[in-house]
């Protein structure tokens, strides 16, 4: 498919990057970019070769948000419209059963911040900024923000967040736990593909294994997670990759993983 709005790529055997591509308007979130996201994401998740995904902006901003002159002057149900549209494109990214790594710089607000935590974790630039700005436009987070951000700093410091609708900067997003880590922004990109690149490297299985148990898990006691771990398990011990694994570990090569 091509698009217009984001651009769909391979930069590494197994790595694919999806990039906001509306510079001109601090990549903002429109309609037409939201059914070219859940085009992309369902692509991408149904793809067996593939090992990790980065997600980035074009130019100087990661994703500033919803396009707010798109949104002037929408009736009622064309703004139902458009949101199921990005409620769909959310669930996919959510979905995605490998990794995926947010690489941000400028602003990350809004929408841009909401896709920031659907990712499974993130590498800013210094001074990106983020934020949730919505309770100042007599809404609010609607693409599991509310969740995703308590999830990640714990209610206190969410709500604190979201109802100052105050931005935060890269080195408080990382104190918070919202980013891994934060680098000079000429090295993020690297930064970020060479972390994708490693996690390419590993078992895809195990890999795909760890994503699922370790989402999953959240919401189940500890008995039933520790289930949901041991199943997984079990699954991967019986593979070809696990033998690989260890006959290169005693062989002292490097391990030829195939996915079965």
């Amino acid at each position: 498919m091509t698009y217009e709005t984001i651009k769909l790529e391979d930069l590494a055997p197994g790595v694919a990057a999806v990039t906001f591509n509306r510079p001109d308007v601090a990549n903002a979130l429109s309609t037409q970019m939201g059914h070219e996201l859940l085009e992309a994401w369902t692509t991408l998740g149904a793809r067996a070769d593939l090992r990790c995904v980065i997600l980035r902006g074009e130019g100087k901003h990661f994703q500033a948000g919803a396009d707010l002159r798109e949104r002037n002057g929408m009736t009622d149900e064309a703004w139902a419209a458009q949101h199921k549209v990005f409620e769909d494109f959310g669930q996919a990214q959510l979905a995605c059963p490998v990794p995926v790594i947010a690489a941000v710089q400028g602003a990350a607000m809004g929408g841009g911040c909401e896709m920031t935590l659907l990712c499974d974790f993130a590498y800013a630039a210094e001074g990106a900024r983020f934020g949730l700005p919505e309770a100042g436009l007599g809404i609010m987070p609607g693409l599991g923000g509310t969740q995703l951000l308590t999830r990640a700093v714990g209610p206190r410091r969410a709500l604190e967040i979201m109802t100052s609708a105050a931005p935060i900067s890269a080195e408080k997003a990382l104190d918070y736990g919202i980013v891994n880590g934060v680098v000079a922004p000429e090295v993020l990109m690297d930064t970020v593909l060479a972390v994708a690149v490693q996690i390419a490297s590993r078992a895809p299985l195990s890999v795909r294994g760890l994503k699922r148990v370790v989402n999953g898990g959240l919401d189940l006691n500890l008995k039933a997670a520790m289930e949901l771990e041991l199943a997984t398990y079990y699954q991967l011990f019986v593979t070809a990759d696990r033998r690989e694994g260890v006959a290169s570990f005693n062989e002292k090569r490097t391990p030829m993983f195939k996915g079965e």
